[in-house]
């Protein structure tokens, strides 16, 4: 198929000039105004909407627009004055109804209109920047209806009136309300927010100064608070009936700055109400509104969380300093649990879990533990008791959860390696003395621990596991090994400790007995045969024995006692009567150890296997003892003195904070050196804050301690100082 070519049409306008009625125009022009006044009437069924497009078609297209124009903008004006004058003849109620009548019908009319004149709206009025007939005729009615001297007024108080009666109870007609709202918004943003939307926040504003007054003068901050909730929320919905969305914001900052910001600081101290109320008598609900209505204005939470901080930290100093709370130390760390769990739960379930309430929380924690030099003591006696008998028939979810608070406190110690001294002693008192409720609870510390603050600050706790576990392997060996021998020697069980995992203790000596000496021989002889280049030193102040003994009229018992207690209790055996400083001298025995053993062994009643002359609690020096041949018991095992790790006295105490002081110097001295390596020269402040900086997860040293460790430094020849400058130092490589 050959393709044709494609031929181009042209049409021409006509070359002969068309001449036009003189009166066409105007009568034209009569024919539209008519229509236009019978669509006003309501009587538009009768009208050829296809011929008046037509002819008004016709106007534009001979050039007419101006005209056609001209006499819509009379006639249109004419027609909204009339019904002006008939909106403002309404009287009461009816004014609303009668406007929001008439703007339906303008409305209506003016879709009729625009429709005729659509050619006109297309052609005529872009070319000449008119303003096109919808919004000709929305201008017109705010000219001449809306902003009439006798409407704009009226329409504005009725409008304030209907809402200030809402406000106060009464049910309005919501719907008209709508309608004349949005009618003000479809005629413009300007005319809405001029006309209506200034005053109503004025007049809000002033409604809400003179309610917040009253309510604050009358209420509680409880009651206050709901109140203020309740009109929040009206205020919402209001704006959601029949309110333009954008006034949401501005009218909820009316609210909350007239009933909230005004009176936040008398709100939050309010007496037997404010927040401290509600957090000591655990009011979630009311310090949950509090918090949600705070958070809306500017400072508002940070005056809540400022009360709060300020109420923990009086709480907390008020705990950890009371002297009578201090002679319990397990009850002493449970108080504090217990008081993290209820501010856990108040920030939870009133402060929606927020972020700066919890760090407001935990500053306030760290702030009044560390009030207490003897935090980290307490916190590790906490632990010895639950291990040892607190957790027994626990299930291990709940064994995780004691053991998570526990290193929750353990986070807000200044002092961490004070609280590892204390937790290695206990630890090694409940291993040894086989007390620990389960060994997968201790592990699991020590794996928190190890996650927290590093393989250096557990190393030497893991160590002790081992050592008892090697322990272990070493008496069935010997057993293995010289059993046959032994025959009826007592039966031993030997803990051998690695001296620089455990904690050190000052060997005492003590005379065990001849029975028992020979089996430590010949233990001894085969540890030393197996184990080449080590030293067996016996630390009898921590080992324990089982007496069997038998009393008056046959009566057999099994005694339990520290090996200081065996010690003294054998020597019964070949005497009836031995005076104190017959024991002392037997067994060699520290005195003060001695007295403590005797006590438990003559003193405590139910256990006193021994009886004393002459009779008190305390131990004399000039006492004499005698076996007991009357002691009596329900249980055929009795345990004497069990030794619980108890709280230090005040010079244990000192001691063990000047072992901590003197383990603190190395560690001091490693971090400046390891700083000035890196960095070659460094002037004073900076060292400080840097070996601060490094050492904060254990301890917080003192600025004068290291400030001395720099002076050992410099003597030793590691530092020195810059000639020029005294408070910089180099480091000597």
């Amino acid at each position: 198929m050959s393709s044709q070519r494609k031929k181009n049409f042209q049409i021409e306008a006509f070359k002969h000039r068309v001449v036009v009625d003189p009166k066409y125009p105007e009568k034209t022009w009569k024919i539209l105004e008519h229509a236009i006044h019978e669509i006003y009437n309501h009587n538009a069924s009768g009208l050829s909407f296809e011929e008046l497009y037509r002819n008004a078609y016709n106007m534009v297209l001979h050039k007419f627009g101006e005209k056609l124009y001209s006499g819509l903008v009379t006639t249109v004006t004419s027609h909204l004055s009339e019904i002006s004058k008939s909106i403002e003849a309404a009287q009461g109620e009816v004014f609303l109804e009668e406007l929001n009548r008439k703007w339906a019908d303008h409305n209506k009319a003016l879709q009729m209109i625009r429709d005729i004149l659509m050619y006109m709206d297309r052609t005529f009025i872009p070319s000449t920047h008119k303003t096109p007939v919808h919004e000709l005729g929305l201008n017109l009615w705010r000219d001449v209806v809306i902003h009439s001297s006798k409407t704009q007024t009226r329409l504005r108080d009725t409008l304030l009136e209907l809402v200030y009666r809402e406000r106060n109870g009464e049910v309005i007609n919501r719907g008209l309300m709508r309608n004349v709202i949005k009618m003000l918004m479809d005629l413009g943003c300007s005319v809405y927010q001029e006309d209506f939307e200034q005053h109503f926040l004025e007049v809000s504003a002033d409604f809400y100064r003179l309610e917040s007054q009253q309510f604050i003068e009358s209420c509680d901050c409880g009651d206050y608070l709901k109140k203020a909730e309740r009109r929040l929320n009206e205020e919402m919905e209001r704006v959601s009936h029949y309110l333009d969305t954008r006034s949401l914001d501005k009218i909820t900052n009316v609210v909350e700055k007239e009933m909230i910001e005004s009176h936040m600081h008398r709100l939050v101290h309010m007496e037997n109400s404010g927040l401290v109320n509600m957090l000591v008598n655990d009011k979630y609900e009311d310090s949950g509104r509090m918090y949600n209505l705070f958070r809306r204005v500017p400072a508002g939470l940070s005056i809540v969380r400022d009360v709060m901080t300020s109420y923990i930290r009086d709480t907390g100093k008020q705990l950890v300093t009371d002297p009578e709370r201090l002679r319990d130390p397990v009850d002493f760390v449970q108080r504090l649990l217990d008081l993290k769990d209820k501010y856990d739960q108040i920030i939870s379930l009133a402060f929606g879990n927020d972020k700066t309430f919890q760090n407001a929380l935990n500053s306030s924690f760290e702030y009044f533990i560390n009030l207490n030099a003897r935090s980290p003591e307490f916190i590790s006696l906490f632990v010895d008791d639950k291990l040892r008998k607190g957790l027994r028939d626990v299930s291990e979810e709940d064994v995780e959860v004691v053991l998570d608070k526990v290193m929750m406190l353990f986070r807000y110690l200044q002092e961490k390696d004070v609280f590892e001294k204390y937790y290695k002693q206990h630890l090694a008192k409940r291993l040894l003395a086989g007390k620990t409720v389960s060994d997968d609870a201790e592990r699991s510390l020590i794996v928190k621990l190890k996650t927290e603050c590093g393989y250096q600050f557990t190393s030497k706790l893991e160590g002790m596991f081992t050592d008892m576990k090697t322990s272990q392997d070493t008496m069935h060996g010997f057993y293995a090994s010289h059993g046959a021998e032994l025959g009826d020697n007592p039966t031993l069980a030997v803990q051998v400790l690695t001296t620089g995992s455990w904690p050190t203790q000052p060997s005492a000596t003590c005379n065990l007995p001849a029975e028992i000496l020979g089996v430590c021989e010949k233990f001894r002889s085969y540890y030393l045969g197996t184990h080449t280049g080590r030293r067996l030193s016996w630390q009898t102040n921590m080992g324990t024995a089982d007496l069997k003994a038998t009393f008056g009229k046959g009566q057999k018992h099994e005694l339990n006692v520290s090996t200081y207690q065996m010690c003294a209790l054998m020597l019964f055996n070949n005497a009836n009567r031995l005076s104190y400083k017959e024991i002392e001298q037997a067994t060699e025995i520290p005195a003060s150890d001695l007295k403590r053993c005797l006590q438990s062994l003559a003193c405590v009643k139910g256990k006193n296997v021994l009886r004393k002359e002459p009779m008190s609690k305390e131990i004399a020096e000039d006492d004499a003892f005698f076996f007991n041949d009357k002691f009596t018991s329900k249980l055929y095992k009795v345990k004497i003195g069990t030794v619980v790790a108890q709280r230090e006295s005040e010079p244990e105490n000192q001691e063990t904070r000047q072992r901590v002081e003197e383990d603190r110097k190395p560690q001091i001295e490693a971090a400046i050196v390891r700083i000035m390596k890196s960095r070659r020269t460094l002037d004073h402040n900076n060292i400080v804050a840097e070996v601060t900086k490094q050492l904060q997860a254990r301890f917080l040293p003192n600025p004068v301690v290291i400030k001395k460790r720099i002076e050992s430094l410099i003597e030793r020849e590691f530092l020195e100082r810059d000639k020029n400058d005294r408070k910089m130092y180099r480091y000597l490589a």
